[in-house]
């Protein structure tokens, strides 16, 4: 269950993966207080740190609450990936990782994310580069391959290795499928056959028993839950006494389910101001309610809702 990234151990091997827009320090919180073992922060843009981009400061910020925590960098310049790997270390952050995962076009069309899959030398410089700037862990986060016909995981997997990166993350789609589809987890198995660093499987784990077979189908040391703990921080909690007990745990009840809503927009407003996290709010609030009767209803009407008070007297009225 324990899981060593470099020097950095963990207490189980069950971690929140980075989502843009989802994973920011109020969420973290939570699914570190739920039981992840490591939790992950929306991907930075390295030249939008270099520059002093003001919207970086909140996507950087970390508190002591969370950690262990992971700090993901994306960019294409290795020079640059370097210096800003470099400045960054001394931050609250016990691990430095590179994104080689995202599919948005917008990254894509800039070389950056899941587009670096397709251009291994340049991932090698880059990875070389973060790992003699820094003393910290180096990981990266990679997909199966660009598309179908370059399905390159374990080449990757192999450079990274060579290049002292202390872990690698896998997700089993490829670019080209974004979310969709199944995730092919025998990739996971073949990285993980192909390096002896660790290997952290993604893909598809909305549930104790799916991490579960996927430790047992894959053999990889940590699984990484991303779409899976939207409006489900508790899925760590539940992973982790799985694999500690084998017993199921049960869901939680629609009072922690209520509880869990304030305490989230609670600390959203604390951090972000009351309207800004009302809007944030929509999502979740959608994400936490999803299946219980109402819910539909009640996804409409938070639309609207623009106060704390107003979003508490919402949820205890609809849920």
């Amino acid at each position: 269950m324990r899981l060593k990234i470099g020097t950095v151990e963990l207490e189980n091997n069950v971690m929140l993966g980075p989502m843009a827009g989802v994973t920011d320090l109020p969420f973290r919180v939570l699914c570190r207080e739920q039981g992840a073992g490591l939790v992950c922060m929306e991907m930075v843009s390295a030249k939008a740190v270099l520059y002093g981009n003001r919207n970086t400061k909140e996507l950087l910020a970390v508190s002591p609450l969370e950690r262990p925590v992971s700090l993901q960098l994306f960019g294409s310049d290795p020079e640059i990936l370097a210096e800003i790997a470099a400045r960054l270390e001394d931050g609250p952050y016990d691990i430095l990782d590179l994104n080689m995962g995202c599919p948005v076009p917008k990254v894509v069309k800039n070389g950056e994310g899941s587009a670096l899959m397709k251009n291994p030398v340049l991932a090698e410089r880059i990875l070389s580069s973060m790992v003699k700037a820094v003393k910290k862990p180096v990981t990266v986060k990679i997909r199966k391959g660009f598309d179908d016909h370059s399905v390159n995981a374990v080449e990757l997997a192999k450079i990274a290795e060579a290049c002292g990166v202390a872990a690698v993350a896998v997700h089993g789609r490829t670019r080209e499928q974004y979310y969709s589809g199944k995730a092919d987890w025998e990739i996971i198995r073949q990285v993980k056959e192909a390096v002896s660093i660790p290997v952290i499987g993604n893909g598809d784990v909305h549930s104790p028993e799916a991490a579960k077979k996927l430790l047992e189908e894959t053999r990889c040391d940590g699984v990484m839950v991303a779409r899976g703990a939207r409006g489900n921080p508790w899925i760590f909690r539940r992973i982790v006494s799985y694999l500690e007990t084998g017993v199921v745990p049960p869901d939680p009840s629609k009072e922690e389910v209520k509880d869990m809503i304030f305490r989230h927009a609670a600390m959203m407003t604390e951090q972000k101001g009351e309207l800004a996290a009302m809007r944030e709010m929509r999502k979740h609030v959608a994400w936490y309610t999803a299946g219980y009767p109402h819910s539909a209803a009640l996804r409409r009407e938070i639309n609207e809702v623009e106060t704390l008070e107003g979003l508490k007297e919402l949820v205890r009225e609809k849920l």
